[in-house]
């Protein structure tokens, strides 16, 4: 699936890049052609960024500043509940 998100990226950087390359050789009225070629400019330089950056690393920064804000005591709450297999979904009380 990642393949293809990044193929997909990879034809949408490619169509950017034409379309800048079709308003640089063209001249429209008011200056307009030259506010699109910024935009277009700054548009192939952000896919260009996205397709360097892999998605692991992003989340990978993200997987450690997570965990360290739970703490020590949530850890050592989890390894005493596997302990004594007191961990998951409390039973159902039975009324009669």
């Amino acid at each position: 699936m990642a393949r293809k998100n990044r193929t997909d990226l990879r034809a949408l950087r490619n169509m950017i890049d034409e379309a800048h390359l079709l308003l640089t050789t063209t001249e429209l009225p008011e200056g307009r052609s030259k506010r699109a070629c910024e935009l277009l400019g700054t548009a192939v330089t952000l896919a260009d960024h996205l397709l360097s950056e892999s998605p692991a690393v992003t989340l990978g920064k993200l997987g450690g500043q997570k965990i360290a804000e739970r703490g020590s005591d949530y850890f050592k709450n989890l390894a005493a509940k596997r302990k004594t297999h007191a961990g998951g979904r409390p039973r159902k009380a039975t009324t009669e």
